[in-house]
């Protein structure tokens, strides 16, 4: 198992092209750009990759050192977050208007953040007859990196010297009887009285306050044979209504910890409508291969009968179609109602994430289900499969390879998704299907 990504903060003066830049790391547009200063107020954050490795880029709201304005304190706050959480540190200036006060104000203070600092002079969109990035020399902060965001001159380079700084990483874990299981959820569900009732014991702190689990806590358990490492997590939030500096940086601890888990406790508080917060929690989870439970926690203060853990099951599933492969346990942690129920899944799950299928029962059953019902035809031309494998468990994975991979529909793909669950179940974990072309392929595109 990966150890913790690492951490690439983004900060500087406002209006100098931050959310450009991250923008253009990522490939794709998700931080709001104008040209109106002070359009990122909360930070952002992604995962990224380059060169093979992955990691999370922050985008920070533009710091106004020295003013009393509310907004400007909160947004340096913010930075300043970010700065303590990062493992490297963009300081990004603005080529076009030189250096700026700001500008030395902030590189006394990154001098003394600790993290390595990469100068990024951004706008350079005329690269490599404008010199400009020289004149930031006199910051102190080391040599000028030319950029334009965006136009994408000079992010390669920048982006091979981001990684080179970033920290080794971790050996993977890969004792087979340890299970990292997340408890995830909104604030206040209940998921530090869960673990406690688990452990029988105080091992987290209860409020009634929601988000008192700032940093995810470690509890390591020994079940049936394996250890089960127990993460408690900061509530999960909408990124619109993390306000703070803290809660915001719990948030991006808690994403690294649903990405490092083998399997995710999904918990939902049984005494409110299902919110679709909570359906993006088990969202998250699902999209990075965890396994997942949905705990329904406090079922002892819903007015119920026979029919109510059904009716509330089936409405969960009809709202996410996905959750058709999760289990869904009722529980309260406050009497202890069905709680050890959550440990037996844990296991089962997690043996159904590790599960491989010989490559002869996976050809077997595509060729039954390809007879059952062929894959439309290709302008006119028969797409094939010729051969199938399990190529990767946690989560399982399978390449169907085909004369006419680009043509093979979504909606075949997620025919033989369910008929691989209707054949062999995987309950609790995602399933993969990837179609690749056939190597000795006779047909032509």
């Amino acid at each position: 198992m990966s150890g913790h990504l690492p951490v690439v903060a983004v900060v500087g003066r406002p209006n100098v092209g931050k959310s450009t830049f991250f923008n253009r790391v990522l490939g794709r547009r998700q931080a709001i750009v104008d040209d109106r200063p002070g359009v990122t107020r909360d930070r952002n954050f992604a995962r990224a990759d380059w060169a093979g490795r992955h990691f999370f880029i922050v985008d920070t709201g533009g710091i106004v050192e020295g003013s009393d304005e509310q907004l400007d304190r909160a947004i340096r706050g913010q930075a300043m977050a970010a700065v303590a959480e990062a493992d490297v540190i963009v300081f990004l200036v603005d080529g076009r208007a030189g250096v700026h006060p700001l500008d030395q104000r902030l590189a006394e203070v990154l001098r003394r953040s600790g993290p390595p600092v990469l100068l990024v002079v951004n706008k350079m969109d005329r690269l490599p007859e404008d010199q400009g990035h020289l004149d930031f020399w006199e910051l102190g902060m080391g040599e000028p990196l030319p950029v334009s965001a965006i136009s994408g001159k000079g992010s390669g380079d920048l982006l091979d010297r981001i990684v080179a700084l970033l920290p080794d990483e971790a050996a993977p874990d890969d004792d087979p009887d340890t299970i990292r299981v997340a408890v995830i959820g909104k604030p206040n569900v209940g998921k530090s009285s869960l673990v406690n009732r688990l452990f029988g014991e105080e091992r987290v702190v209860v409020s009634e306050q929601a988000g008192t689990t700032r940093d995810p806590v470690d509890t390591p358990m020994r079940y049936h044979g394996k250890t089960l490492v127990f993460v408690d997590t900061a509530g999960l939030r909408r990124q619109s209504r993390v306000k703070d500096s803290v809660e915001y940086y719990s948030a991006l601890r808690t994403a690294r910890v649903v990405r490092e888990a083998d399997v995710c406790l999904a918990v939902i508080d049984a005494t409110e409508d299902v919110h679709l917060q909570d359906l993006r929690v088990v969202e998250q989870a699902w999209e990075a291969g965890a396994g997942v439970i949905v705990v329904v926690n406090k079922w002892d203060l819903v007015e119920k009968d026979h029919r109510s853990a059904q009716e509330f099951e089936r409405a969960l599933r009809e709202r996410k179609p996905d959750l058709t492969w999760v289990p869904v346990v009722f529980t309260s942690a406050l009497s202890g109602q069905r709680v050890r129920r959550t440990l037996d899944l844990v296991l089962e799950v997690q043996e159904e994430r590790m599960r491989r299928i010989p490559t002869h029962e996976v050809n077997e059953a595509l060729e039954e289900i390809v007879r059952r019902q062929p894959p439309p035809h290709a302008r006119g031309r028969e797409v094939k499969f010729r051969y199938a494998t399990q190529v990767d468990v946690a989560p399982p994975t399978f390449v169907l390879f085909s004369n006419f991979p680009k043509d093979v529909p979504a909606h075949y793909i997620r025919y033989v998704h369910n008929a691989f669950r209707a054949r062999w179940g995987f309950v609790g974990t995602p399933l993969r299907i990837f179609v690749r072309a056939s190597k000795n392929r006779q047909e032509r595109a």
